[in-house]
């Protein structure tokens, strides 16, 4: 199991009203990347999203998106939010507009760690309850203590 403490911090959430395209959203996930961060660059983060998209969509559906990439040159995983007023369509199988994008970058090494973060990160969007509560948070530092604070639901053990 991830621990989101260590891939995301509240300088790399976002609230905005409203963005007009997929690919304006992927340039806003990418800036705040750099957010705090001088070794990160912005043209290199979109340009990965850009590549994996090509490869694939990557919306879950239910109005989330985990747009995710490889970079060389980093240490450790990083992911960032933006949680919009107003969905953007982003090409997803049940055509619901997106809302929540949770952005990932891993270093270019990483093979399984990649696919455990990009695991965890679907299984909590698709957790209808803290959805709904990030969808009705008013500022990031709101989405922030969700996020510290999402448990996995547990299953119960067959009796």
């Amino acid at each position: 199991m991830i621990a989101l403490d260590e891939t995301i911090n509240k300088d790399r959430i976002a609230c905005l009203n409203k963005v007009s395209s997929k690919k304006r959203v992927l340039e806003e996930l990418s800036k705040l990347f750099i957010t705090g961060d001088t070794e990160l660059v912005e043209h290199e983060i979109f340009s990965s999203f850009c590549d994996r998209e090509r490869l694939g969509g990557t919306g879950l559906g239910h109005g989330v998106a985990i747009p995710h990439g490889r970079l060389p040159g980093i240490e450790q995983a990083a992911c960032a939010l933006i949680k919009l007023n107003e969905g953007v369509d982003y090409d997803v199988v049940d055509k619901q507009p997106v809302d929540l994008i949770c952005g990932l970058i891993v270093p270019e090494e990483y093979t399984d760690e990649h696919l455990v973060i990009l695991a965890a990160l679907a299984e909590m969007f698709s957790d209808e309850a803290i959805c709904a509560k990030m969808r009705a948070s008013k500022s990031s530092q709101e989405l922030y203590d969700l996020l510290m604070s999402w448990q996995p639901i547990r299953k119960k053990a067959a009796v």
